[in-house]
C-alpha cells in the first residue's frame, strides 16, 4: 500500500510568517512536497508560481473567491441571484489554477442568505447550486480541471452553510453527474455531523478527489487531544486505497514546525525523504 502523500493548508499554517510566500517557503523547508491555500488572490498568480517552485511545491487544491465578506458571504456556488459573481470568480480561480498548475478547485456552496428560512430556501438552493456545478463542470473540463464540493459543518464552524452532510454533498454530484466533480472530504467537519467515520469514508472514499484532516473538537493537530484516531483513519485511508493528497487544515497549538512531529513520525515509519527535515 502507498504512503499517503499529504498537503500543507498554507490559510492555517504557519500563521506566525506574513502571507503566503513566506509560508511557502517554511512549507517546502519542512518537507512538505505539495500546498493548497484558500484564497491565494491577494498575490500575483506568477509571483505564486515562481516561490512554489522554488519552494520545490506543487499546489494541489485552491477555493473559489468568497463572495462580499462585509455581507457575510462564504462562498457563492448556492446563492440564489449571484450566479453572474459566482461564473466570475470561476474564471479567477480558474486562471490561477492554470498559472500554479493546480489540478483542483474546491466549488464553495456559500451560506443561507441571512434571515432566510434554510428550510424555505432549501430546494430553491439546490437548484441554482446544480446550475452552476453543470455550468462549472463544463468550463473546468476545457482546462482538464476538478471541482470539488466540501461540506462544513454547521454545529459548530459555519451555521449557515448550505452543504453539511457527505450524504447531501454526494446527492448533489450524482444529480450533476459530471466525472470531475468530485467529493472533499475533511474529517473535522465530517465527524462533527456525522460521525461513523469509518463507514462514512469507506462508502464515499470513491467518489473523493481530495481529504483534509485536523483534531476534533480543538481543530489542533492530528496529534493534539481530541476524539479522533488518526494512526487509525490514517491506516483506513491506505487500506481503501486513497491515492490523492490529505490537506494539513488545522489551527497549530504552538509553533508550526514543532507540532508536525506527528507528520515526521509518520513519514519515518513509510521511509519518506521529509523524516529528516
Amino acid at each position: 500500500m502507498a504512503p499517503l502523500r499529504f498537503s500543507a493548508n498554507l490559510s492555517w499554517l504557519f500563521p506566525e510568517l506574513p502571507g503566503l510566500l513566506p509560508r511557502l517557503r517554511a512549507a517546502g523547508s519542512s518537507g512538505f512536497e505539495a500546498a493548497e491555500v484558500a484564497w491565494p488572490y491577494a498575490e500575483p498568480p506568477e509571483a505564486l508560481a515562481r516561490a512554489a517552485r522554488e519552494a520545490g511545491l506543487r499546489l494541489v487544491l485552491i477555493n473559489t473567491p468568497p463572495g462580499d465578506h462585509e455581507k457575510g458571504e462564504m462562498g457563492l456556488g448556492a446563492v440564489p441571484g449571484r450566479q453572474e459573481a459566482f461564473r466570475e470568480g470561476l474564471e479567477q480561480a480558474v486562471r490561477y489554477a492554470k498559472a500554479l498548475g493546480c489540478p483542483r478547485i474546491h466549488l464553495m456552496a456559500g451560506r443561507v442568505p441571512q434571515g432566510a428560512d434554510p428550510a424555505a430556501v432549501k430546494a430553491e438552493m439546490e437548484t441554482v447550486f446544480l446550475e452552476n456545478l453543470r455550468h462549472a463542470a463544463g468550463v473546468l473540463a476545457q482546462e482538464d480541471l476538478v471541482g470539488l464540493l466540501e461540506p462544513i459543518n454547521t454545529r459548530i464552524t459555519d451555521p449557515q452553510y448550505f452543504l453539511d452532510t457527505p450524504q447531501q454533498a454526494a446527492a448533489i454530484l450524482q444529480k450533476v453527474g459530471r466525472p470531475n466533480l468530485q467529493l472533499q472530504m475533511d474529517i473535522f467537519h465530517w465527524q462533527i455531523m456525522d460521525g461513523n467515520l469509518t463507514g462514512n469514508i469507506r462508502e464515499f472514499l470513491p467518489i473523493v478527489g481530495h481529504v483534509q484532516v485536523a483534531q476534533v473538537p480543538g481543530r489542533g493537530e492530528p496529534s493534539s487531544p481530541g476524539e479522533l484516531n488518526f494512526p487509525y483513519l490514517f491506516q483506513l485511508l491506505e487500506d481503501e486505497g486513497y491515492k490523492g493528497f490529505v490537506g494539513c487544515e488545522y489551527r497549530p497549538q504552538g509553533d508550526t514546525v514543532e507540532g508536525l512531529s506527528w507528520l515526521r513520525s509518520y513519514w519515518d515509519r513509510r521511509g519518506h525523504p521529509g523524516a529528516g527535515q
